[in-house]
């Protein structure tokens, strides 16, 4: 994933963007960038990697080392970032966040008509930002190159742009998948991935970006270089998994929808009968948490926490990014609380069940703590698609998902004809694929949120929703 953060006033604006860019810390891992103007240094620049410390730790002077009235900061997952560009625009620096699909293809294109050429990284890779810009830079605007960079580009895209004039430029990406959020104070404006980040800087609740807007921000006002598209297609996982709690999108809290969201699944297993003999609910931290508060307080079961994530020294969900040694963290990260767990019958929220291993595992060091059962729900629906929009959940294949695996298993290629059925638990194929994941991951039962149940708990229109991941439709 990744997340960013700017701002721009009548005085300097390190510091608040150096808080503002750590607030966005769990979004990503690898890299962390700042870049401001001043009036008289001009543009200055700053990337450190993060792998094995945070943002704050690697940055935590740079109110000595840089200054501007107009600064951007940005966590990315990937590629180093901002860049600094020196163009037929001007010189500028540019963060972008999203994932382009179609990377090698616009590669070759520039390369064959241009006779430029781009900075190879290890494995001869292409720094992505470097790539928005090479596509920004054909035109001759802003406003016209963000454009058309999006609509060459095969997934997300979202950009700020800090000008060596001391604006912002910030555009959301072409269906709004990713929030920009517009905060407004005395002295300035600020952008930002993240709600809340405004109010503990001292910002106002301007208003967000719509769907492939562009504005440029001064510390005077706000200008629309292009408007709001009506399509809008804000990615469902912003609230079941991602986003942070205390973070609001499209007016809707996190927090809170996943309370409701919990609520909802507690509701349909009191319906069903479903888990009538649970000692506890719990959430698998920390994002299940907040949906199984929602079903505990829904079913009147008690809630508790039977073991705990030890965040001192492996403080960032993200970390680290290979599949094997996230998993080998998620398992050294878990303390039990043995009077929890021993003998009891336990019910666990998890905000998604995607390839199943850390969640096997989890259920594995639960049984070997004491557990009689363990019941799981999963705050979404069986995820049938690698997401192709966003980069926090995607897949080499769908067929690393766990969902899509038993089907194979089940029905082999035939049965993705019926994807539909095997998501809603109602059907028969759809309880087939509930005890087939019982099975592999030893639970007593096992039961997903429907699309139907997911959507009600945001609260917002179902077709400006991207729910790819779950049914597979752009």
């Amino acid at each position: 994933m990744g997340g960013f953060f700017g701002a721009v006033a009548k005085q300097d604006v390190i510091t608040d963007v150096f808080f503002g860019t750590d607030y966005h810390s769990h979004l990503g891992t690898r890299r962390g960038g700042m870049a401001a103007v001043d009036s008289e240094i001009g543009l200055q620049r700053e990337i450190h990697n993060i792998e094995n410390s945070p943002f704050r730790t690697k940055f935590e002077h740079i109110a000595d080392e840089m200054q501007g009235n107009a600064a951007i900061g940005i966590i990315s997952d990937y590629d180093p970032q901002p860049l600094l560009i020196r163009s037929n625009l001007g010189t500028y620096a540019l963060a972008v966040i999203g994932v382009i699909n179609n990377s090698e293809k616009l590669i070759e294109q520039y390369l064959y008509f241009s006779g430029g050429h781009f900075n190879s990284m290890t494995g001869g890779n292409v720094n992505n930002t470097e790539l928005v810009a090479a596509l920004i830079n054909q035109k001759s605007s802003f406003t016209d190159g963000i454009r058309f960079a999006q609509k060459q580009i095969e997934g997300t895209c979202s950009v700020l742009i800090l000008t060596q004039q001391g604006t912002i430029i910030a555009a959301r990406d072409k269906v709004g998948r990713l929030p920009i959020i517009l905060g407004k104070a005395d002295e300035g404006y600020c952008v930002s991935f993240e709600s809340f980040v405004l109010d503990k800087l001292g910002f106002e609740m301007e208003r967000e970006l719509g769907p492939g807007e562009i504005a440029e921000i001064s510390a005077e006002e706000v200008k629309v270089l292009a408007p709001a598209q009506k399509k809008k297609r804000i990615c469902s996982f912003l609230w079941s998994y991602y986003g942070y709690p205390t973070s609001t999108y499209e007016g809707v809290n996190v927090e809170m929808m996943r309370y409701r969201n919990g609520m909802i699944m507690a509701q349909h297993d009191k319906a069903a009968g479903n888990a009538e003999n649970v000692d506890y609910v719990g959430g698998v931290p920390d994002s299940g948490t907040p949906h199984a508060i929602g079903y505990a307080n829904e079913s009147t079961l008690p809630f508790a926490r039977a073991f705990i994530k030890y965040t001192p020294t492996w403080s960032r969900s993200f970390m680290p990014t290979k599949q094997a040694e996230r998993n080998r963290v998620a398992k050294m990260k878990q303390i039990p609380v043995h009077d929890l767990i021993q003998n009891k019958n336990l019910l666990f929220v998890d905000d998604s069940i995607v390839r199943g291993t850390q969640l096997r595992e989890t259920v594995e060091f639960l049984y070997e703590n004491g557990a009689a059962s363990v019941h799981m729900r999963s705050a979404c629906p069986p995820i049938m698609f690698g997401c192709k929009y966003l980069n926090f959940s995607r897949s080499t294949s769908d067929m690393d998902l766990i969902a899509r695996k038993v089907i194979m298993e089940l029905e082999g290629e035939e049965g993705f004809k019926y994807i539909e059925q095997y998501s809603d638990g109602e059907t028969e194929r759809g309880k087939a694929l509930r005890r087939c994941i019982c099975e592999k991951l030893h639970l007593a039962s096992l039961e997903f949120q429907s699309l139907q149940g997911i959507t009600q708990a945001i609260g917002i229109d179902e077709c400006d929703l991207c729910t790819y991941c779950w049914n597979g439709k752009e």
